[in-house]
């Protein structure tokens, strides 16, 4: 969006500002810090009577509590303009340039402060996992990254800054723009019965394929011993050994072409083996096709979608924890005792109620309902893998406290229907987020206080 209303003198005055002395973007918060003092009238020693005035930074703009400052346009609009030209985009015309930079600066600006205001905080743990994340899609370690950034003449602590700031943005707008969306059932249901849902629903498959060229017109024994090759390696593939590496085995006349499909659904697959694709489990190399290209090998390397069969376990739990006054051996004493008076035949839900300190569990008895792998912490998951069915283990250790638990049933859950209605959900909350983020952006800039100097 633009921003409405620019007097020309203002314009003029901004282009003339930000156009001086260009250089490469610093940290926006630092710039910031260091130019509160020109804008809000600090004392300054005096300039001799003889020294020209010189202009070194100016407030083009006041948003609520905060100001932006002609050297934060600056860098931002030669940040936007160097990023404009890496792509090969055409310029737009400068008026337009500065009147959008100017925008974004303001609105970030507004979000800036609703996360002040609310305490969002990213810490340095969290914005190393973020660093971390971003060389990794650069493919580079951490290292590498800080050096390539060196090596381009780029401050690493004002890319760190410039992340944070990305970061809080983005919680900013999340935890105001998701509570605007909701999708309803009938929504759901409308989406899964379009063309466009149903594609979006159907199962994806990553094949691996591999192909050993035979010429049609080969003799009928060089055929026989290529097939007789081929069933050699899907013997070795059958018995365990990766598929790519028994197919990367192949070496002179007997080699292999071919690699990974990526992920397909089922209407695009190749033709030749869009059938048979969708039958293989996991893992499984169908028996080889033969075309007039020659001799194919398959491997479903991974699936998605379509039937999802989910094992669950129902399970009950007291959670005693560790406190001032109850040591660590202690709290685990007492889940002990709880256990043997269980065992002695005291009811399991009574002394839940009484004892367990897992406030969503304890009035239900410690029932925390059918659960499945990823719900629970670790060390709480492998003890209930573990337990045998309406027996009480011995106390566990979580970063919560002691546990002791008790599987009451399991069973294998089908949640295919389930899942696509997820992802259908996924789908209708991204296309409408959007268009949400759009509105309430248009929203809070109307709403705050903005004088553009």
């Amino acid at each position: 969006m633009s921003i409405k209303g620019f007097p020309a003198t203002t314009l003029q005055a901004i282009r003339h500002l930000a156009g001086a002395r260009p250089r490469r973007a610093a940290p926006a918060l630092g710039a910031l810090a260091l130019s509160l003092g020109l804008g809000l009238g600090l004392s300054l020693p005096p300039a001799p009577a003889h020294a020209a005035t010189e202009i070194l930074d100016q407030v083009v703009a006041i948003v609520d509590d905060d100001v932006i400052m002609a050297s934060e346009l600056r860098e931002r609009l030669t940040s936007v303009t160097e990023g404009l030209q890496a792509r090969g985009m055409e310029m737009p015309p400068e008026d337009e340039l500065i009147r959008e930079t100017l925008d974004r600066l303001i609105l970030e600006s507004i979000q800036l402060q609703m996360g002040q205001r609310v305490g969002v905080r990213i810490s340095d743990a969290q914005l190393d996992q973020a660093v971390a994340r971003i060389a990794a899609q650069n493919r580079m370690n951490v290292d590498q990254f800080i050096a390539r950034l060196e090596q381009e003449g780029q401050s690493y602590a004002a890319m760190r800054e410039n992340v944070r700031r990305e970061m809080i943005l983005q919680r900013v707008q999340a935890g105001n723009v998701s509570q605007r969306i909701q999708i309803t059932d009938q929504e759901i249901d409308n989406f899964l019965g379009t063309e466009e849902g149903q594609a979006l629903t159907q199962p994806e498959y990553r094949i691996v394929h591999a192909l050993l060229a035979i010429s049609p017109d080969a003799p009928a024994d060089e055929k026989a011993a290529a097939e007789a090759y081929v069933q050699k390696l899907l013997k070795r593939i059958r018995a365990g050994e990766p598929f790519d590496q028994v197919i990367a085995s192949s070496t002179g006349k007997y080699t292999f072409t071919g690699g990974d499909l990526g992920w397909r659904r089922a209407g695009e697959l190749p033709s030749l083996f869009a059938d048979i694709a969708p039958t293989l489990a996991q893992g499984e190399t169908a028996d080889p096709i033969e075309s007039a290209s020659g001799i194919h090998l398959i491997n479903m390397n991974a699936k998605r979608g379509g039937e999802q069969i989910v094992a669950q376990t129902k399970v009950r739990h007291i959670l005693i924890k560790p406190s001032e006054i109850l040591t660590d051996d202690q709290a685990r004493q007492k889940a002990a005792d709880l256990k043997a008076r269980i065992e002695g035949g005291e009811d399991f839900g009574e002394l839940a109620k009484e004892y367990s300190e897992d406030i969503g569990s304890a009035q239900e008895g410690g029932d925390l309902g059918w659960t499945q792998s990823g719900q629970m912490v670790p060390e709480f998951e492998n003890a209930m893998d573990s337990a045998k069915i309406d027996k009480i283990t011995d106390p566990v250790r979580s970063q919560f406290g002691w546990h002791i638990l008790e599987v009451t049933d399991r069973r294998d859950q089908d949640m295919t229907d389930q899942a696509i209605r997820n992802k259908a959900a996924e789908y209708l909350h991204s296309r409408k987020y959007q268009e949400e983020l759009d509105a309430w952006l248009r929203k809070i800039r109307d709403e705050a206080f903005v004088d553009i100097k």
